[in-house]
């Protein structure tokens, strides 16, 4: 099964000064929080990726092509002919990877459409490059195959970002710091059946979290596996200081592989 993952947005709210060259390979304990995703699904044998390209695209495909002699030991031999051999002595990583261009200025459902013709399964994952998690992948598919659906999402509660208070006659009578809140949001970390193509246009401003999800709802096409556990976003500057400081404590729920 391939894993599907949105890479191709401006991350305008990490900012253009902010020194990072794409959100995808922002550094999380040093490696970008792409390989983090990936190594990720690959703790769940998936090890082939469709990564939806646009902006700053040549920096992830250099970043790939080039990850092993940078990341690894490696010895480099050369001859007369000036032919340059070099083997590697302790890469780890086994990913089929195609890299497709989807377009710069391609929202999220026209990216999903552009890369149709790279998923011949009848299912295949679905999730964005910017959020870690520590969902049960596995879990996750069984649910999707028990619902039956087009289409399952994996939905959080999140914690508020403020104090929420009770208020009767202009007194307070509760109050709760950052209560985790009721509803459920959309997580990524998607199961979509290759059905799901149908509802998404070939129009470049496609939305996926707008008519295809919202048609998907009105036909009860799609599923939500709820999970409690550990969801991360990483769409600010101070998210990424959050993230690196729970790696630097070694709290790090979505890693299995050291």
């Amino acid at each position: 099964m391939k894993a599907v993952i949105l890479c191709g947005g401006k991350g305008l709210r990490m900012g253009y000064d902010s020194g990072i060259t794409s959100k995808p390979l922002a550094k999380v304990g040093g490696m970008p929080i792409l390989w983090h995703i990936m190594k990720f699904y690959k703790q769940f044998k998936i090890h082939e990726f469709v990564l939806c390209l646009g902006f700053k695209q040549e920096a992830i495909k250099d970043y790939f092509v080039n990850m092993d002699w940078r990341n690894n030991d490696f010895r480099l031999k050369t001859n007369k002919s000036g032919v340059k051999i070099i083997s590697n002595l302790n890469s780890q990583e086994s990913w089929n990877i195609i890299f497709a261009d989807t377009g710069l200025e391609t929202m999220t459902g026209g990216r999903i459409k552009r890369i149709q013709k790279y998923i011949q399964e009848d299912e295949f994952m679905l999730t964005y490059g910017d959020g870690v998690s520590d969902v049960n992948i596995d879990a996750l598919y069984e649910f999707h195959k028990q619902k039956g659906k087009i289409a399952t999402v994996t939905g959080i509660r999140p914690r508020s970002g403020y104090g929420v208070m009770d208020v009767e006659e202009g007194v307070v009578t509760k109050f709760e710091e950052k209560p985790i809140m009721d509803r459920w949001i959309n997580a990524g970390f998607f199961v979509l059946n290759k059905g799901v193509f149908d509802y998404i246009s070939d129009d470049e401003k496609c939305i996926w979290e707008d008519e295809p999800i919202r048609q998907l709802v009105l036909d009860r096409e799609l599923a939500v596996y709820q999970h409690d556990g550990f969801w991360q976003p990483i769409d600010t500057l101070k998210d990424l200081e959050v993230i690196n400081e729970m790696w630097k404590n070694n709290k790090r729920p979505w890693v299995n592989w050291e």
